[in-house]
């Protein structure tokens, strides 16, 4: 695992200072997804979690800070992004309950090792999978920024699996995706999760969708439910209320009501 230089990262508070990272300079870099994605899952966040496609630990040590009762698993394919991950959990004071684990999300049902360690262990999966089309997008020339954000075909429903893998009966689901892929999305999910529930995610009112905020329970039985919408900027650019307030760690967004008002 490389070492880091203290100039190839920056080191900075998230959710209003409630959590500290550290981030490398070039590649992908945690913002409204993520603050979106956690404040999503704070209401599920319970016992063993596990973080897919970690990066540097910013979801799921969040969650670890909100919740001290929490086990957080980091799952992240680069080792260097995985390195800052437990360089993050121990600037916030969670080291003994934060793990990083270097894997490849598409290939944990694989190992039999994994298997034997993780299969069925987990009560809440959170994920922002790639995303961009490969075929259609120019990729970033930052490897860091495209192994983030490239999907090649099937991509979604490998991540899928490997969350319902992960996860124990009952356990819990929440991801964040395109809104144009949402049948796409259905079709990875409903063959073994339910009790799916969506929301869309809106720049501005009126304006259609730039997000897809999914909640999903291995073995649900409720029907899909499409909740309204959430919307993030007011007509001059700044950011709503609520939706300052998830950024400054400050608020839940639920998926049981129609309205965040």
């Amino acid at each position: 695992m490389k070492a880091q230089k203290r100039d190839d990262f920056d080191e900075k508070g998230f959710l209003g200072g409630r959590v500290l990272l550290r981030q490398l300079h070039r590649g992908h870099r945690v913002g409204t997804d993520a603050a979106l994605l956690i404040a999503a899952a704070r209401a599920d966040a319970k016992g063993r979690v596990a973080d897919l496609g970690a990066g540097t630990g910013a979801i799921g040590l969040s969650l670890a800070v909100f919740e001290s009762a929490l086990e957080v698993t980091l799952v992240e394919i680069d080792p260097d992004l995985a390195a800052l991950g437990a360089e993050n959990s121990a600037l916030n004071g969670c080291k003994e309950r934060v793990r990083a684990l270097v894997a490849d999300v598409e290939e944990l049902a694989q190992s039999s090792r994994l298997r034997r360690e993780l299969g069925a262990c987990y009560d809440l999966i959170v994920m922002n999978p790639p995303f961009t089309n490969a075929r259609v997008s120019q990729s970033s020339p930052d490897q860091g920024r495209a192994l983030a954000h490239m999907a090649s075909k099937g991509t979604l429903a490998r991540w899928i699996d490997a969350a319902h893998f992960l996860l124990k009966p009952k356990g819990v689901l929440i991801a964040i995706y395109r809104p144009d892929a949402l049948g796409e999305v259905l079709t990875a999910l409903e063959p073994r999760f339910s009790s799916i529930a969506l929301r869309p995610v809106l720049a501005r009112a009126q304006e259609a969708a730039t997000r897809l905020l999914i909640r999903a329970q291995k073995g649900g039985r409720a029907p899909l439910k499409l909740l309204a919408p959430l919307v993030l900027h007011e007509k001059d650019g700044s950011f709503t209320s609520f939706a300052a307030a998830i950024h400054g760690g400050e608020a839940e967004l639920s998926f049981r009501q129609t309205s965040d008002a």
